[in-house]
């Protein structure tokens, strides 16, 4: 790789301040095993972390894709989360989302593995005057998340990534001979007696139920103290957690092209992944780095490290 010199680097990983179009050119092709990335979706309003008028969304993000398509490895994954819109002044939902997956699989090639549905419980009504006001919508509080391939068969392992079983499925496991025969069912499905045995946990889901109501987190109370803004379009940790995890292996290298504050990055340090991020507003990672901090620095300690990252005279190395 020939990327130019970090913001800051950790562990594992290494954060680059600058346009994404730019940076993904220095970088070797078929090199990432995973880019996992939420860019700024394509809303009605203008958002202080910036985002793109629907109509020229498309053609805007395709831009990033079709360099992301180049540096990703043969085997490699990309999964992109992308929040749902209205249209601007109706009720009738925007197929923007939509319009970019049939994009990248007609005109790069690109393969739809699977597609997820983030469900955000905590996600508050919108918009207002459909949901709120007139009463004519329910509340949107579904991400579509598409993960996308270059082969028909990308890494992947389940394994890594089970839930738990249900009370129900405990008490089978516990006392198979009670709860469970082993027979053909109505549907047409022959369910032996394998069924019943305990593989440490159940398959999940395309429906991923993660709250994001990150609010007195680490990174949060250390934005506020130094007086600088948190990124107000942060995903939970949780949900690269699970992409990274079920995607890659310790020896992978993962990449964010609109890292915002760097949740990321700090996904893939704890599962000890390598990691690139790359965002182009200073201050939002600057204060990503508080992510990465000891717990026991000082707020005055915290604040000298901020400004050496708003100067940029030199990367700074954060380690714990």
């Amino acid at each position: 790789m020939v990327l130019d010199k970090p913001l800051y680097t950790t562990n594992y990983g290494a954060a680059y301040v600058g346009d994404s179009l730019e940076l993904l050119d220095q970088l070797e092709s078929n090199s990432i095993d995973l880019v996992m990335t939420s860019p700024p979706f394509a809303l009605q309003r203008e958002k202080s972390y910036g985002n793109v008028e629907q109509e020229a969304y498309v053609n805007w993000l395709f831009a990033f894709c079709e360099k992301v398509y180049r540096i990703l490895a043969p085997h490699g994954s990309f999964v992109i989360d992308l929040g749902g819109a209205y249209q601007s002044k109706r009720p009738v939902r925007s197929l923007y989302n939509y319009r970019i997956l049939i994009k990248l699989c007609d005109q790069l090639d690109f393969r739809l593995a699977e597609e997820f549905f983030w469900y955000n419980p905590s996600k508050l009504p919108s918009p207002i005057e459909w949901v709120n006001k007139r009463k004519i919508r329910v509340k949107d509080s579904v991400n579509t998340i598409w993960w996308l391939s270059k082969t028909d068969n990308p890494k992947a392992n389940v394994s890594n990534v089970l839930v738990p079983y249900s009370e129900r499925m405990k008490k089978l496991l516990a006392n198979p001979e009670k709860y469970y025969k082993a027979k053909e069912r109505p549907s047409g499905h022959d369910i032996g007696t394998a069924f019943a045995t305990n593989n440490g946990g159940a398959i999940p889901s395309n429906l991923l139920q993660i709250s994001n109501s990150e609010s007195s987190s680490r990174y949060i109370q250390l934005c506020k103290a130094v007086n600088t803004p948190a990124h107000p379009a942060r995903f939970p940790q949780k949900l690269p957690l699970f992409f990274i995890n079920f995607l890659t292996e310790p020896t992978d290298t993962v990449l964010d092209i609109f890292a915002g504050s760097n949740t990321t990055g700090a996904a893939a340090e704890s599962l000890q992944r390598r990691w690139i991020v790359f965002e182009q507003n200073l201050s939002y990672l600057s204060a990503s780095a508080f992510r990465f901090v000891n717990a026991n620095e000082s707020i005055e300690q915290i604040s000298i490290l901020f400004e050496k990252l708003l100067a940029r005279k030199e990367t700074i190395n954060i380690t714990r």
